[in-house]
């Protein structure tokens, strides 16, 4: 047993020496060299970073023309000349209703009425504040609009608008009720 840990020890003692011989200070001099070189160079200069410049947008103003790379279209006019098809137009000899001095824009439906007989009346208020009454039959708006129909909701009327050609063309239009009055 006393072999035993005698070799123990030996290895112990070849270890220990062989640590010491390796941590002699002789092997950093190059290193501390090299720091030092480095360190008693000039220094370098950093040049300062190039100037934004704000990004501007760019609005493509072209986009209702041809794009350049297709060919242009022939553009043949079929509207030429044609006589108005319908036999559509207002009647101007009959008086104007008040709410006809008024766009149609500028009334607003704000309720409805129920007469005694069942008719069913709705309310305009116009651009003056003024309240009118009208049902079906009644006209209203620039446009010779006459009403064809009255529910609790909505007006339905049938404008008559010049077609661009000389003559006329019915418009269906609707008038709802304006719930945020009152």
């Amino acid at each position: 047993m006393a072999a035993k840990h005698a070799g123990k020890a030996w290895l112990g003692v070849c270890l220990m020496s062989l640590l010491t011989a390796c941590s002699q200070g002789s092997g950093f001099s190059d290193l501390d060299k090299f720091m030092a070189d480095t360190r008693a160079k000039p220094r370098g200069h950093v040049e300062p970073l190039p100037e934004f410049k704000a990004y501007e947008a760019f609005s493509y103003s072209a986009a209702d023309r041809r794009a350049p790379f297709e060919p242009p279209v022939d553009v043949q006019l079929t509207m030429v000349d044609e006589q108005p098809v319908s036999n559509v137009e207002p009647n101007l000899d009959r008086p104007k209703e008040v709410l006809e001095n008024f766009d149609l824009k500028q009334l607003d439906m704000v309720g409805t009425l129920q007469g005694a007989s069942g008719n069913l009346f709705a309310l305009i208020q116009d651009a003056v504040g003024g309240i009118h009454r009208v049902r079906t039959g009644n006209y209203m708006g620039q446009n010779y609009g006459r009403i064809i129909g009255v529910n609790e909701t909505r007006i339905e009327l049938i404008e008559i608008v010049p077609n661009g050609r000389g003559g006329w063309v019915e418009r269906p239009r609707s008038l709802t009720l304006d719930e945020e009055e009152g």
